[in-house]
């Protein structure tokens, strides 16, 4: 996967979080359970891609200068 597509992902993934995080804050009761496990869902995924990202962007430790 190229880094351009993963920075992609992160960047809609950050944006569903907001999304979600402002429907939690004003949503109703019973539909509040349903959307905290959404949004933990999409943190996770989030978090995954943004560590893949951030490795990607690392050179590797033989390409380093000394």
């Amino acid at each position: 996967m190229s880094i351009r597509i993963i920075a992609k992902d992160v960047y809609r993934l950050q944006k569903e979080v907001e999304r979600l995080e402002q429907e939690l804050s004003s949503c109703p009761s019973d539909k509040r359970k349903e959307l905290e496990k959404r949004l933990a869902e999409v943190r996770v995924e989030r978090d995954k891609l943004r560590n893949a990202l951030e490795g990607a962007k690392e050179q590797p430790p033989y390409r380093k200068p000394r």
